[in-house]
């Protein structure tokens, strides 16, 4: 009885040993995960015109949402919210970038975007671009975006897109911190914002 005993508790010890070892290597494979620029490569186009790429959400955090000019509701109010916010929370404008991407790059030209931002906005940077390309990077930062017909007798018609509406904080390496959701308390959102920072 003595000699089964002693091999269960050295039997234990290695399990426990083996159940350490692995759980130190997840760790570290989900850690290093997390250490990963959110999102995709992409090249497309600011509202500028200006060629843009994933490098412009590092070097400062960033608030990024997707969005489109033709949105009645959801897209000018985050435009407003998070314009005031960002004052807030970078009174100086120099801390923290902010970037709306359209869902709708068939309509938003980035002239479209410039216009449509600037009237809300000098913090917040418009990104457009070649449609298919658009939707990949979209898709590769696991954004929902649908074309919904607004007369359903009438597919080919007029529309508007549904699309998530939260915006993405990312840090200094583009990696993801979080989401300001649609709606969510102002005080709430920029203590995120300086969180952030």
């Amino acid at each position: 009885m003595t000699a089964f005993r002693s091999v269960l508790i050295v039997l234990i010890v290695v399990l426990a040993g083996a159940f350490t070892w692995l759980s130190f290597q997840w760790s570290r494979t989900a850690s290093s995960g997390a250490e990963k620029p959110f999102g995709v490569a992409f090249q497309l186009v600011d509202h500028h015109g200006a060629p843009i790429t994933e490098a412009a959400f590092q070097g400062k955090p960033t608030a990024l949402f997707f969005g489109f000019t033709h949105c009645p509701d959801v897209c000018p109010t985050t435009l407003f919210e998070l314009d005031d916010w960002m004052r807030k929370a970078d009174p100086g404008g120099d801390r923290l970038r902010a970037f709306m991407v359209t869902v709708d790059p068939e309509r938003d030209t980035h002239d479209m975007l410039g216009d449509y931002i600037s009237n809300v906005s000098d913090r917040i940077v418009g990104i457009s671009g070649d449609p298919e390309k658009v939707r990949a990077m979209a898709r590769g930062y696991k954004v929902y975006f649908k074309k919904v017909p607004t007369d359903t007798n009438d597919p080919d018609g007029d529309y508007v897109m549904d699309h998530t509406a939260s915006v993405f904080l990312l840090d200094n390496d583009g990696r993801f911190r979080g989401t300001i959701a649609y709606g969510e308390n102002g005080d709430v959102a920029v203590k995120k914002l300086r969180n952030l920072l």
